[in-house]
């Protein structure tokens, strides 16, 4: 047998100034694997009688694991370590379930086993991942207790502040600890904290504490009563202001309250029909510096677009030629193209929204542009556009679309894998295309030499 050689690995314990970092012959000498834990308390009285796997399944996150606690086949922490002849460890299932394949080498080394696959269990390494993983359940049972301490004690000096400057030092806190702990999250929600946070919100209300309060609320599970409350129009009024003057976030945030009321049964489309709220999200879809920005005013822009009334308001406001210019973006932001061509059909149907996009000059050669270019819903929603347009004034559409190689595009996609009732749409706009033409000039029209590229 060649001689193997065992590699050192270190880990560390937490446990604030007492942390250090050790090996396994360390570990076993300090006593760290004999049962006990920080303090001197029994490993097992300090998990409260949980087992090893239950422990692991609680961890959040097992990225700061040891690695000496994974085991090589299943990336996995281990709860029953075996041992093989070659010095390698592994969870017991998952090698023997190696070996059950017909294998009977190490899968680490590919050395074949002398023992035909016997395994050693490795109570020494068990005992010292349970203790690692007892330790760490107690610290984060610990940080839980502390943050849901805190939270408690931010809700009473929220309660008692009473200027916009003392509420909104407290808030900006509140939110700290409630972007990075979820169990602060539950405590806010089960202590009376969305009802306490959402009347701050008023005509009154400055935009910094404006500003948190509605940062807070979009990380907090809303109910329906919580919903309902933010409905009133002077708490719109001031989430749409917010909007139009915040930073980036604080607009995504503004966006995404608004679209969880939009999601609420209650809801009224005259609860957002106000045409300062259109102006914000089109100013925020404009600044393409910021496609996450771009994608969340889409989507809610979308959701409005749904509603008749609002749809009228935003070819009045001038979404469509913001819209168009959106139809450049590269095709890699299929997300935003998807949504700005499915708000487009919608305003297409109307026939003030079919002359706004008719009206603007590079519309017609975006839309051909993208047929068969991004996916298929892409491409359906091209076509819906181009149908509605070129049925509104065929006159003038139709030919402007088959001088931008819309005929030969058509042809692209009848002979595509595209769904039936896209070919179809496809064959319909086709013949709306021919009338002008004579038979021999539009054959010519449907070369696809030029549009191809």
């Amino acid at each position: 047998m060649p001689q193997l050689q065992r590699r050192r690995e270190t880990w560390q314990l937490e446990g604030g100034a007492a942390a250090h970092v050790m090996d396994l012959e360390t570990a076993v000498k300090d006593g760290i694997l004999g049962g006990c834990a920080a303090g001197g308390a029994p490993a097992a009285a300090v998990a409260e009688k949980l087992d090893l796997k239950t422990m692991i399944e609680e961890l959040e996150s097992t990225d700061d694991v040891p690695r000496v606690f994974i085991c090589p086949i299943s990336l996995e922490p281990m709860v029953d370590p075996v041992t093989l002849s070659t010095g390698q460890t592994y969870e017991r299932s998952n090698i023997l379930r190696w070996f059950s394949m017909g294998h009977l080498t190490c899968p680490t080394t590919m050395q074949e086993l002398w023992d035909d696959g016997g395994v050693t269990p490795n109570q020494t390494l068990r005992r010292l991942i349970f203790a690692w993983f007892s330790q760490r359940r107690l610290l984060l049972k610990k940080r839980s207790e502390d943050v849901h301490g805190r939270a408690e004690e931010l809700l009473a000096a929220l309660r008692r502040a009473k200027g916009q400057s003392s509420r909104s030092q407290v808030l900006s806190e509140l939110l700290q600890l409630v972007s990075s702990h979820a169990s602060a999250k539950k405590t806010v929600a089960n202590s009376g904290g969305i009802a306490l946070i959402s009347e701050l919100l008023g005509p009154f209300t400055s935009h910094a504490v404006g500003s948190h309060a509605i940062a807070i609320l979009v990380l907090l599970p809303l109910d329906s009563q919580a919903l309902q409350s933010l409905m009133e129009p002077a708490k719109i009024s001031l989430v749409v202001d917010i909007l139009n003057e915040g930073f980036l976030e604080t607009k995504m945030d503004c966006v995404k309250l608004i679209g969880l009321l939009m999601e609420e049964e209650g809801f009224r489309p005259e609860i957002v029909s106000s045409l300062s709220l259109l102006v914000g999200l089109l100013r925020l879809v404009k600044d393409r510096r910021h496609l996450a920005g771009v994608n969340a005013g889409l989507i809610l822009l979308k959701a409005m677009s749904c509603h008749q009334q609002l749809r009228s308001s935003m070819v009045t406001v001038g979404a469509v030629p913001l819209l168009v210019e959106l139809l450049l973006l590269p095709s890699s932001n299929v997300n935003c193209l998807e949504a700005t061509l499915q708000i487009l059909t919608l305003l297409s149907a109307m026939a003030e929204g079919a002359a706004s996009i008719k009206d603007c000059p590079a519309a017609i050669p975006n839309l051909v542009r993208l047929l068969m270019r991004v996916t298929e819903t892409c491409t359906e929603s091209a076509l819906s556009i181009l149908w509605n347009i070129c049925r509104s004034a065929p006159e003038e559409c139709a030919p402007r679309s088959v001088e931008a190689g819309l005929a030969a595009k058509l042809l692209l996609v009848i002979q595509s894998g595209c769904s039936p009732a896209v070919k179809q749409r496809s064959a319909e706009l086709l013949k709306l295309c021919s009338l002008n033409y004579t038979t021999a000039h539009f054959i010519s029209k449907c070369k696809l030499t030029r549009t191809i590229q």
